[in-house]
């Protein structure tokens, strides 16, 4: 296609959605249509080689669009932090726009994404840092048997952030074990504490709470960047996503998958052999596809197992990567969920994102790359678009913020002397003053009675159990 302007300042089109939704097949056809060049924002598709393992788009599949950001770094690597890969892709997205030319962002890296997209990064970077030092596909199962103290008791965790973090520690209630190991997980994941995380955030909502509504020329760079962004989700029912992900393990199985893993170990011990430390709780080492074959690897060395015993580690670690990828994907959708459609909605730019449901692969070109076509052509154009939430029943349902959970204010955490009685937010406070368990902890102390701790439960003291 000959080259021409686009009447939209600096457009940038963003592809994103689970893995094997087919993101990387509608940047092509996007790219092949509007004059575009594609980057790649998936964290393991950077590495070098192992296309299998990463689900690496072929030269052939590229159809002769040029791809950036893609298998250039080695296996000995460090993975980019955000920061590094937000400067390198801005760096790269002006370069194509100076060629007169589309740049389409495309991965299953979500916050890479979010940070080109929002200069504050309303992604906190405590989040992103964490999910850049142990990788999205580390699952909760890894996470515990890299910090032990997560899967301990609800005391032993509080204590420790006692120490790391007393100001969290504070806050929550002793019992709520899901927020103090939240918080306790930040702290060893990131090595930053939770309550400097918090106060930024709150900084920040406080700053745009009291800001008022820009005009066009007022518009920070972030907001004018919006404006000329234009965002495909491809989504896909769950139960039909997981079928077709499993069929794609076996699939990969069939092109050479255990091969692949192979050569990694292979890399690996040749490393190792050298006495050279490789790091392989970060980078392509968490990648989904190895991790799980670790086990057969080690039973194949050692040469003492049986071929039955093998035969059935190698089954395991397949069950083990299917389960590990559909997980991924949930936890990609989450983000999409409850990190970008909240950050757009702040931003008054929901009307930007719009949901291709992709659940009938059959009807791919009318369900997915039809409209995404339409959609693109009246975007470029400056045409008025179709409100993403009329598309379809999906975006309907999908397209609306989730409502973030607030978070207690510290001061407000109370103890009650009478009834040993500990709660964290001013409702919760006088909830407890109304139960009956104080009323009569109240009626004894009158009274003269020495009262001892009541037990668990006992009246209607709600606040006593925590809020899990």
């Amino acid at each position: 296609m000959a080259e021409r302007p686009f009447p939209t300042k600096n457009p940038l089109i963003v592809v994103l959605g689970a893995t094997g939704t087919g993101k990387s097949q509608l940047a092509i056809d996007l790219a092949t249509r509007f004059n575009g060049e594609v980057i790649n924002g998936d964290a393991m598709q950077m590495y070098d080689g192992l296309p299998i393992i990463t689900n690496k788009v072929t030269v052939q599949e590229q159809n002769g669009i040029p791809h950036h950001l893609l298998g250039f770094i080695s296996h000995d690597e460090e993975p980019w932090r955000v920061g590094i890969f937000k400067r390198n892709a801005s760096r790269i997205i002006k370069e194509i726009r100076s060629r007169n030319r589309l740049p389409i962002l495309v991965g299953g890296t979500h916050y890479y994404t979010q940070s080109l997209l929002f200069e504050d990064s309303l992604v906190t970077e405590q989040e992103a840092q964490m999910e850049a030092e142990v990788a999205p596909e580390l699952s909760t199962q890894e996470i515990e048997n890299k910090f032990p103290i997560l899967i301990g008791s609800t005391d032993t965790m509080i204590q420790k952030l006692k120490e790391v973090d007393p100001i969290m520690a504070d806050r929550w209630h002793p019992n709520d074990r899901r927020k103090i190991r939240r918080s306790l997980e930040i702290f060893l994941l990131t090595g930053r504490k939770a309550s400097e995380v918090y106060g930024i955030q709150k900084e920040n909502r406080l700053l745009r709470q009291n800001t008022t509504l820009p005009t066009d020329k007022e518009l920070s760079p972030e907001s004018k960047q919006l404006k000329s962004t234009l965002l495909f989700w491809i989504y896909s029912e769950p139960e039909v996503l997981k079928n077709r992900l499993d069929n794609r393990v076996d699939k990969m199985m069939d092109s050479g998958l255990l091969a692949e893993v192979k050569s990694m170990n292979v890399f690996l011990q040749a490393k190792l052999k050298d006495e050279v430390e490789v790091d392989q709780g970060r980078g392509i080492w968490v990648s989904i596809g190895w991790k799980e074959f670790v086990p057969y690897l080690a039973a194949l060395e050692s040469g003492s197992e049986s071929p039955n015993h093998i035969e059935e580690l190698l089954s395991q670690s397949i069950e083990r990567v299917k389960s590990a990828t559909r997980q991924y994907a949930q936890r990609q959708n989450r983000w999409i969920r409850r990190k970008l459609i909240a950050a757009l909605s702040e931003q008054n730019s929901l009307n930007s994102l719009y949901l291709l449901d992709g659940t009938n692969q059959d009807d791919w070109s009318n369900s997915v790359l039809k409209p995404a076509l339409e959609l693109t052509e009246s975007f470029l154009t400056g045409q008025q678009l179709q409100k993403p939430s009329e598309m379809s029943s999906s975006a309907k349902r999908l397209l609306n913020p989730e409502l973030p959970n607030k978070s207690p204010d510290p001061s407000t955490r109370q103890e009650c002397d009478l009834c040993h009685t500990i709660v964290v937010t001013e409702e919760q406070w006088q909830s407890h003053l109304k139960s009956r368990t104080h009323r009569r902890m109240v009626k004894k102390e009158k009274m003269g009675i020495v009262h001892e701790r009541p037990a668990p439960g006992d009246g209607n003291d709600s606040a006593t159990a925590g809020s899990n």
